[in-house]
């Protein structure tokens, strides 16, 4: 990928890292485990539609 990435695009990327990262403790607790897992996304078995 190129160095230099127009503003949207670096925003849709950190948006995205933003998005596959785990559900909070505290969320867990507050819902008392009923939401453990969000779908995970891997870096190299699917593609993003950015």
């Amino acid at each position: 990928m190129a160095h230099y990435k127009p503003l949207g695009k670096k925003l849709r990327l950190a948006a995205a890292i933003r998005s596959n990262e785990q559900v909070p403790l505290w969320v867990i607790v507050k819902t008392r485990r009923r939401v453990r897992r969000k779908p995970r996304r891997n870096w190299r078995r699917s593609r993003m539609q950015l």
